[in-house]
């Protein structure tokens, strides 16, 4: 008997170690439709690089960690609704959305283009490589007005509720005649069936989509970083208060920010950003 309890109380005491270790259970949300972000496979499941980094993040916090799937235009309201503790769905770190929620140091880099299918007129258009609009200058300028006179007139798609329906709105290249979705895979599939004559979004949303489907899309002009395309992407996180929620909201940030620092010390960001997008984009 003495054996039996002594064998029970082990077994307690064990539950009660890792009941310590992972007693803060978090959510994570994604929108599971933003390849090579996040997405979904052939069942079902969430992959992607954010995905696989959630789960490093959550091992390094020793936190037990529950990724659940979100639609992108719900993404801040369901946040804030507590439906889940944090964001890691490609979401770049922008002063509009510090607004409303807060955000951990940045992960990896976002950088935009514009993509059309193969044998467009827009593949010739005569611009620098890449575009900073926080930096400005004349050279930026001089891009900016020749993206303006070649958008003139097209139909340029995107997703809705983005960092780019925002630059596409802000009329910095003209008045632009801009059409929404809901998902990034209908502004591929518009793209690709000739409804849109060019689509904005993160560039390797394009390369993963025409790797993926041997569709001959193709990016054209510079990429874009800075000004409205924000610095990068982190995790949101409800912005702390005074009270225990508000507190355990801020706990989580500076868990976060220690994570992530760790993970890209330890080389997982780069490794983890080299599988999925085929170069190292950790910041």
């Amino acid at each position: 008997m003495n054996i039996f309890k002594k064998t029970i109380l082990t077994v307690l005491a064990s539950l009660l170690v890792i009941g310590n270790v992972y007693a803060d259970k978090i959510k994570i949300g994604t929108e599971g439709a933003y390849p090579p972000w996040n997405s979904k496979d052939a069942s079902g499941n969430l992959i992607g690089f954010e995905v696989e980094l959630a789960n490093e993040l959550c091992a390094i916090m020793k936190h037990e960690c529950t990724i659940v799937e979100q639609d992108w235009d719900g993404m801040i309201p369901a946040l804030l609704m507590r439906k889940f503790d944090a964001i890691m769905a490609g979401m770049s770190i922008t002063a509009e959305r510090q607004k409303t929620i807060t955000f951990s140091q940045g992960y990896a880099d976002e950088v935009a283009s514009l993509a059309v299918m193969k044998g467009s007129s827009l593949e010739g258009v005569d611009t620098p490589e890449g575009v900073n609009l926080t930096l400005g200058g004349s050279a930026v300028k001089k891009a900016l007005k020749t993206l303006t006179g070649a958008l003139a007139g097209k139909t340029v798609c995107t997703q809705t509720g983005t960092i780019h329906q925002n630059f596409l709105e802000s009329g910095d290249v003209g008045s632009v005649n801009v059409r929404t979705y809901k998902t990034q895979d209908e502004v591929n599939l518009d793209l690709t069936s000739g409804r849109c004559d060019v689509a904005l979004a993160a560039a390797v949303a394009f390369t993963d989509y025409a790797d993926k489907s041997g569709k001959p899309v193709v990016l054209v002009g510079p990429t874009f970083s800075g000004g409205a395309f924000g610095n990068g992407v982190g995790v949101g996180i409800r912005q702390g208060g005074d009270d225990a929620i508000g507190k355990r909201d801020a706990k989580l940030l500076k868990d976060f920010n220690k994570a992530i620092d760790k993970a890209r010390k330890q080389g997982i960001i780069s490794r983890l950003a080299i599988k999925h997008f085929g170069f190292d984009a950790s910041m």
